[in-house]
Formats: structure tokens, sequence, C-alpha cells
């Protein structure tokens, strides 16, 4: 996806590299991971992404290809303007599911989502640790095969718990190691697949 960089961002970009180093990453994790230093101004992030580069080629792929774009809250939507995205919250049903099962909204929306997407999707958790527990749930269950989640909750009831399981999954994922996350950091990481070029880069 072919975009025009506003000076402003390359010079951000210049100043970023000359105090953090990326160069030990491969390219579309290197993406990911300066997209959201670019997005926080905070170079410690570079020691907080775990990413799998195959698991980004097939997430960007399908993206590129018009696979759904999902995401649990509208904060993590606002943030990628590149391309449609759907929003778990925002599916019919969200509030009585919830109800009736005892789920987080955020969860129920998953549920909901999944039941119209489950195969092929990329799927971005930027809230809720519900969210990325009932997306784990479903897939053990054989109900779901993502392309790629993006699952960096935030917050300190759960988050931490909740990525780890990620991880262990095997499923094809980005997350962080801490507590640290949010809508922000998950839309960054949508962000640099959508604007990545080859050979190798992100802008």
């Amino acid at each position: 996806m072919r975009r025009t960089v506003h000076p402003i961002e390359t010079e951000s970009y210049r100043i970023m590299r000359s105090r953090a180093d990326f160069d030990r990453f491969e390219p579309l994790t290197r993406a990911v991971v300066e997209r959201v230093v670019h997005t926080t101004a905070d170079p410690s992030w570079t020691g907080e992404v775990v990413a799998d580069e195959p698991a980004l080629r097939q997430g960007r792929d399908a993206l590129l290809a018009g696979a759904p774009l999902i995401t649990d809250v509208r904060m993590v939507a606002s943030g990628i303007t590149a391309r449609e995205v759907r929003i778990g919250l925002d599916f019919p049903g969200v509030t009585e599911l919830a109800a009736s099962e005892g789920l987080t909204r955020s969860a129920a929306g998953m549920r909901l989502a999944a039941a119209e997407h489950p195969r092929g999707a990329v799927w971005a958790v930027g809230n809720a640790p519900t969210a990325l527990l009932e997306l784990l749930r479903l897939a053990e269950n054989g109900e779901l095969e993502p392309a790629l989640i993006v699952g960096v909750p935030v917050g300190f009831v759960g988050a931490v718990d909740s990525k780890a399981a990620l991880r262990r999954s095997g499923l094809p994922a980005v997350s962080t190691l801490t507590e640290r996350g949010g809508a922000a950091i998950a839309a960054a990481a949508i962000n640099a697949l959508l604007y990545w070029a080859e050979p190798g880069g992100n802008r």
C-alpha cells in the first residue's frame, strides 16, 4: 500500500533510529516495532514487542488480499484509516449475549464476530483481555482460524496472562510482554503491516 510520507514523519524516524537499534529485527518485525516506538516516542518498546516474522507475513498478505480486519473497540479502529475495519462491540446482539452468557461486552463482540468471520480474518485486540481470551477459547475449540491476532490488551488485571496464553497457543500473533499495550499499539502494528513495502523498510 503506497502512501505519501510527510517530512515530519521522515525526520521523526531518523531521530528514532539514532536512539535505538532496530537492525536486529527481521523486516516486518522491524516495521511493527518501529511504528510502535514512533507512536509512543518511547524506545523501550524495542524490548516489549513479541512477533514472529512468518506470522506477520501471513497477516499482511491477508490484509492486502482484503481479509476482514476486526478490532475489539472503536479506539483501535480509529487509528486505522487505510482500510475498512469491523468493531466487535458494534455487532448486533452484543449486549444481549453478554448478559445471557455472563461475558464482558468485548468478549461477546469477539464471539459474534468470529461466528461471522471464522476463517482467515485479522484480529486486533488493544483494550480488553477478555476479548483476547475469548478468541483463544474459540480457536482452541476449532471455531476460529485467524490469519493473525494482534493481541496487546492493556492493564493490571488479566493483560499479561492473556498475552502469555496467546503466545503459548501457537497462533500467528503479535503481543507485548508486560501490562503495557493499548489501542494505539494495536493500531500501530496493523498500520505497519499495511504500509510496509518490499524489499525492506516500512515506508
